[in-house]
């Protein structure tokens, strides 16, 4: 018996699960045509899901509805926003709740939303973006019974949700982030208290001035929740501005017309580190471990109604007197701290907001350093005025606050500056409206960090503030073994500060010694195995790239005594760099290297991904020997170094790519032209395979006695090509006609054409030209010989029509002689039948009598066979 009602309750559990694993799929569609219902009828967006699922397991014994990557977006006037988005939605409900006909609301009891972000946008009307709910002209209790969901939550959830502020009016933006927000409450009631737990991180600005920068926010707060009348009342609060510590009375009620405010808060305590608790935890160090004195106090009141036109009225003071700090593993304190800092809104409106900062003063050992300011017209046209001055030895910063740098700061930083201007004066770059005075120091300053090649020392910088700009009077730096000193004016300081916008400026620039790589991060070397490319592909991949800043404006004359870039040496080195546009241009650059002198015009831009050049160079009387040897890129379009020496003149266009961390041509995707013309020539053929190879196929040529002075040739280049214009070259009295073209990879196909008098081809022509009289050889045209050049330059291969251009001589020779000697016998036949006699007969050879003779004969025969 007992055996069998086991059995029967084994039974029965077994049921009951397969029963909870087979509900949800026999409810997954109503659940999903309710949710799909849901929103048609409330909702005027455009709405979709992945999909929506059930479970009875996961919140057991509440059923657990679970919608994936719900996305709303709005329509016009915001149509294509983004209103909410969610990972994950969870719905949670009694399981009876699912067994409700097609007319009955499903109660929820809890919601979570997992992954989410929001965007609330009120346009330049006042118009928000949230307001999508369907209008209809229902009655209550029609709609009431239309739900296919009703409300009775008793806890909500939200895990890492990201939250969008904008008021286009107001240019006020707000972005929560990192959102992790709880209530639990009975929300069945009009009355309830709501127990919260919130963390996020809060960035606030207001017409492009920043207020907030991810600050970190905390609070645990009891609300006390009248539905009734909208009215939200704090009760037990604790909430934590980054560590600052304060405490919420009051409460906050909506209004169809806005909302109402009256709130007062405080710091429960008054100890100094409440001000150290403002700082984020990245940057406070542990201050468990710090001792101060004194006070640092926060007090606040707002009271007032928001509205579109008006602000709540507030008062915040921010005060400490005579207080210090020391972190107890540090070995300097800061000591006579006051604050006092008040904001301030006394009539509604929210351009009447003013900050002031009436003092802040402290001391680091015998150094002390003052500040006041205020802020006024924050809406419209902030006015700001603040003064510095005093002085800090930087190394005592980190001697006495735990700033986490990668190598200690040092110098020493004078300041008295007094400043006053207005932001739209900065905006419009109207520098006249702007009033500054005083001077900035900084003297002995040491740096060496993350993105700088070498340890950078500023002797001195001196900068004077005027009304105009800023000058830079005094700068004098050293890096590695490059010394920069500079002079200049920066003309928009301010709104590179306050606004992003463009740095611009002017400076002129001296250097006795620059060294490129002092100024570029090392690369590791490349193993002897790889080709250029490939190293280059991997330096490129491994390494990030040399980016000219975008922030920059500016024009430099600089003038350097020696330059070392890369291996070359270059001196008396002058011209104008124009930065702009994340590009450099160059202009007038002149500079002595190669035993001449080399001038250039252009622009090397980094905007894109690969940096790219365009460069127009003028090489005056440079050695051929070094220029053509150190510099890869003449190299590879024309290998001529050491086979000719002497001094070239050129001119040189020429663009392509740039590698992107050592900033030399990528050979493969040069392109331009050259015009190049040689002085002062010496031809060296046996460092040239090819010219040996060409004087053994071309037996008359000897480059030895080549003359190659004011030889100009013009060639293009593209693809790893170069293509040479034919030119013409005389040697002695032979001219040749060159053209053809050659690879980056030293493979050519080149076209000879010599002109080429017949005396220079061999003793079997000169022997034919030896039996003719003078006035007859010179009769004689010259040969054309056609050589090709194939191959490469360090294993050229030669072909010519030599041999078939001397056999079609020699063979017309020996026609002319028989033409000639057929032409004499026929004359004299001619003179024998006329019966003329010229005195020159007298003196005919032998050869002329035998003629004769076989003529007399002919004519013999013919009577003889007429009779």
């Amino acid at each position: 018996m007992k055996k069998k009602i086991f059995i029967g309750i084994g039974i029965f559990f077994i049921v009951i699960i397969a029963a909870l694993f087979a509900i949800p799929i026999f409810f997954k569609d109503q659940i999903k045509a309710k949710i799909e219902k849901s929103i048609n009828e409330n909702v005027d967006a455009k709405v979709t899901f992945a999909d929506a699922d059930l479970s009875l397991f996961k919140n057991f014994p509440l059923a657990n509805v679970g919608i994936q990557k719900l996305v709303i977006i709005n329509k016009a006037p915001f149509e294509g926003d983004t209103l909410v988005a969610f990972e994950e939605l969870n719905l949670q409900m009694s399981i009876k709740e699912l067994f409700k006909g097609e007319g009955e609301a499903m109660r929820l009891q809890s919601i979570s939303v997992k992954n989410g972000k929001a965007n609330i946008l009120f346009d330049k009307n006042g118009i928000g973006n949230f307001d999508i709910a369907i209008k209809d002209n229902k009655k209550p209790e029609d709609d009431k019974q239309s739900k296919p969901f009703a409300l009775n939550i008793n806890s909500y959830k939200i895990e890492n949700f990201k939250f969008k502020y904008y008021d286009e009016r107001s240019k006020i933006k707000m972005v929560i982030k990192d959102l992790n927000h709880e209530g639990n409450g009975n929300f069945a009631a009009q009355k309830l208290d709501l127990i919260t737990k919130s963390t996020a991180k809060i960035s606030l600005n207001m017409d492009k001035m920043n207020y907030m920068n991810d600050v970190a926010i905390t609070i645990d707060a009891v609300l006390g929740i009248d539905l009734d009348n909208q009215k939200y009342t704090f009760k037990d609060n604790t909430a934590k501005i980054n560590e600052l510590p304060l405490q919420f009375n009051g409460f906050i009620q909506l209004l169809d017309a806005g909302q109402v405010y009256d709130l007062t808060f405080k710091t429960p305590t008054s100890s100094f580190k409440n001000f150290l608790g403002l700082i984020p935890a990245a940057y406070a160090g542990n201050l468990k471990d710090v001792k101060t004195t004194g006070d640092f106090t926060v007090n606040g009141k707002v009271n007032g109604t928001l509205t579109d036109t008006t602000v709540p009225k507030f008062n915040i003071a921010i005060a400490s007197t005579n207080s210090s700090f020391q972190y107890t593993n540090l070995p300097k304190s800061v000591e006579n701290i006051v604050i006092d800092t008040k904001i301030i809104n006394e009539t509604g409106i929210m351009n009447d907001t003013y900050v002031n900062l009436d003092k802040l003063s402290f001391k680091i050992d015998q150094d002390v350093f003052n500040a006041k300011a205020n802020i006024k017209n924050v809406a419209t046209n902030a006015l700001i005025a603040a003064e510095l001055k005093g002085t800090i030895n930087l190394s005592n910063v980190s001697k006495a606050y735990p700033v986490k740098l990668s190598t200690p700061l040092s110098g020493i930083l004078v300041a008295d500056v007094i400043t006053k201007f207005d932001m739209k004066s900065v905006e419009t770059n109207q520098y006249q409206n702007i009033q500054n005075a005083g001077n900035m120091t900084l003297t002995g300053f040491n740096y060496a960090g993350e993105g700088m090649a070498k340890p950078v020392k500023i002797n001195v910088a001196s900068v004077a503030f005027n009304t105009s700009r800023i000058n830079l009077n005094q700068f004098n730096a050293t890096t590695g073994k490059s010394d920069i000193q500079m002079t200049g004016t920066l003309d928009n300081f301010y709104g590179f500060m306050f606004k992003k916008q463009i740095l611009k400026g002017n400076f002129n620039m001296n250097s006795n010694q620059f060294l490129v790589s002092d100024f570029m991060s090392p690369t590791k070397p490349s193993s002897g195995s790889e080709t250029k490319t490939e190293s280059t592909s991997k330096t490129n991949s491994s390494s990030s790239s040399v980016k000219i800043p975008a922030f920059l404006d500016c024009s430099i004359t600089a003038k350097a005594n020696t330059v070392v870039y890369d291996n070359l040496t270059l001196k008396a080195v002058s011209g104008i760099m124009i930065i702009r546009d994340q590009a450099v241009k160059l202009m007038n650059v002149k500079t002595n290297v190669f035993g001449g002198q080399i001038g250039m015009n252009g622009v090397v831009s980094t905007k894109e991904k690969t940096p790219t050049f365009n460069m127009d160079l003028n090489l005056n009387k440079v050695d051929i020997a070094q220029s053509f040897t150190q510099l890869e890129m003449l190299k590879k379009i024309a290998p001529i170094a050491g086979v000719i020496n002497g001094k070239l003149n050129s001119t040189i266009k020429l663009n392509g790519n740039l590698d992107a961390k050592q900033m030399t041509p990528n050979l493969q995707t040069l392109s331009g032209d050259m015009i190049g013309q040689l002085l002062e020539t010496k031809v060296n053929p046996n460092n040239s395979q090819m010219l040996t190879a060409l004087t053994e196929n071309v037996k008359f040529l000897d480059v030895n006695k080549l003359n190659l002075n004011d030889l100009k040739a013009a060639l293009t280049f593209s693809d790893g090509k170069v293509n040479v214009k034919p030119f013409k070259i005389k040697y002695q009295d032979i001219v040749a006609e060159i053209g053809g073209a050659h690879g980056f990879d030293q493979n050519m196909n080149y076209n000879l054409k010599f002109d080429v008098p017949a005396k220079y081809l061999g003793t079997e022509v000169n022997k034919i030209l030896s039996k003719l009289s003078p006035a007859d050889a010179s009769k004689i045209q010259n040969v054309p010989i056609n050589a090709v050049m194939t191959g490469n330059f360090k294993s050229p291969k030669i072909t010519t029509d030599m041999k078939s251009a001397v056999t079609n001589l020699a063979n017309q020779l020996v026609k002319y002689q028989k033409e000639k000697l057929i032409n004499q016998g026929t004359s004299a036949l001619g003179n024998i039948i006329t019966g003329n006699k010229n005195p020159a007969d007298t003196t005919k050879t032998k050869k002329a009598d035998a003629i004769k003779n076989t003529a007399n004969d002919l004519l013999n025969g013919i009577f003889k066979k007429k009779k």
